[in-house]
């Protein structure tokens, strides 16, 4: 069955927002330190987790992708001496990744200014109430996907 003519505007703006939303934070992070968003959210997600370190098979669930993919973006951002590997003393099976101090300055450094456009391209067009439902909207989205959890930023 074909979607209706409102679906698919709808569809195509939800489209045209995820092919040129990260092209324009890879750029800006790219332009203000040196890495991708990617590279970014990986340090952001150490940077918010307890004692900065999560395992690396939770990060790539967080960054939804293999961990063959996390390993090689680790393996940069480790030879930066952003990061770090060791084994999860608690379950040998598991590695940590752990955010080094440097890598803690680089997120610190870097957000203001992709904070600041995130608030410009998502935020600034939105009312508070539409924003509030973007939010809404997008979690249910994910949901609907699949189960795996969905990163959240602590309090």
């Amino acid at each position: 069955m074909r979607l209706s003519q409102e679906q698919l505007a709808t569809w195509a703006s939800l489209a045209t927002v995820l092919e040129r939303l990260p092209r324009a934070l890879d750029a800006q992070l790219q332009e203000s330190c040196g890495l991708t968003h990617f590279e970014y959210g990986v340090l952001f997600a150490l940077d918010t987790a307890p004692e900065r370190t999560l395992r690396l098979s939770t990060l790539a669930g967080y960054a939804n992708c293999t961990l063959s993919r996390l390993s090689r973006a680790f393996t940069r951002l480790e030879r930066a001496g952003l990061v770090s590997r060791e084994t999860d003393a608690t379950d040998g099976r598991f590695t940590l990744g752990i955010l080094s101090d440097a890598g803690h300055d680089l997120v610190q450094s870097a957000m203001p200014g992709h904070h600041a456009l995130i608030r410009e391209l998502v935020f600034a067009p939105l009312t508070t109430a539409e924003a509030d439902s973007l939010g809404a909207l997008s979690r249910r989205i994910a949901e609907a996907i699949g189960p795996a959890e969905i990163w959240t930023p602590r309090p």
